[in-house]
């Protein structure tokens, strides 16, 4: 069964910084390429980014292009994402997704992310 669990998130300033985590069992996570999408209230998911499966190349959405940043330990089996500059409209739930655009697309169970002063 596959899982991801992420963790990290949590109430930050507005110009602050988090960073997210996402551990993934259950499936060979050193071969597949992994993103990260996010949630606000009242909204659809929205793409971030995604990172090959090597590590390289990785992909941004404009949004968060130049703040955040996708990365990856396959020794751990864990995705991160080091995001910087947050602003109030990245207020948001943050998920760890398998297979991103496909109809076998999976994520965890999120972790809450408030940018407020």
């Amino acid at each position: 069964e596959v899982q991801l669990v992420e963790s990290g998130g949590g109430l930050v300033q507005p110009g602050g910084s988090l960073r997210l985590s996402c551990t993934a069992s259950g499936f060979q996570f050193s071969l597949y390429d992994m993103s990260w999408v996010r949630q606000a209230p009242g909204k659809g998911l929205e793409w971030i980014s995604t990172i090959n499966w090597r590590g390289a190349p990785t992909y941004d959405a404009d949004s968060v292009n130049g703040r955040f940043t996708i990365s990856r330990d396959n020794a751990k089996n864990t995705l991160y994402l080091q995001m910087r500059s947050l602003k109030t409209e990245d207020t948001a739930m943050y998920y760890c997704a398998k297979d991103w655009g496909s109809s076998r697309f999976q994520r965890g169970q999120g972790t809450q992310v408030t940018v407020s002063s």
